[in-house]
């Protein structure tokens, strides 16, 4: 089992991975996907379907309301946009590997924070502790989608 985190490749199975976790992330089009991890600040997956993390720094060209949200308080930032771990690899820690190699490469960027969001409604408790064991702090709440959603944005300072 190759546990190496490596960067993300596009491939169907990792964007059916994204999919099947999309009321928690949103759902993508293999179009979006791909530009999304194009214009990444860091995007890296370990396995072929088992875990992948997307992250955007302030610079992103990127229209999804909850980094607008933080762009528009932040001038310097590393967004977490989706990290997911497929059901069949969880509980061997490629979360938290994944964020520790995304807070160095942070930190070597020059970043002093890194920030995500959760959903609270609908919630999503399982990330919610997550985050908190990896130090994130709430640093707002908003309503997006229509009130289709409701989330807590985090930060952690690196």
């Amino acid at each position: 089992m190759d546990e190496r985190i490596l960067p993300l490749e596009p491939s169907p199975a990792l964007l059916a991975l994204n999919n099947a976790h999309a009321v928690e992330l949103s759902w993508l089009e293999p179009e979006r996907f791909a530009a999304m991890v194009a214009m990444a600040f860091w995007a890296r997956q370990v396995g072929t379907e088992d875990a992948f993390l997307i992250a955007m720094d302030q610079d992103a060209a990127y229209d999804s309301p909850n980094f607008q949200w933080l762009r528009a308080r932040y001038d310097r930032f590393v967004y977490v946009d989706r990290v997911v771990v497929a059901d069949h690899a969880r509980g061997r820690g490629l979360a938290q590997r994944l964020y520790a190699a995304l807070f160095a490469a942070a930190t070597e960027a020059g970043h002093t924070r890194v920030l995500c969001e959760v959903n609270s409604a609908p919630p999503n408790l399982a990330s919610d502790r997550f985050h908190l064991a990896q130090g994130f702090r709430e640093i707002g709440s908003a309503e997006i989608y229509g009130g289709e959603k409701t989330v807590r944005y985090l930060m952690r300072v690196v």
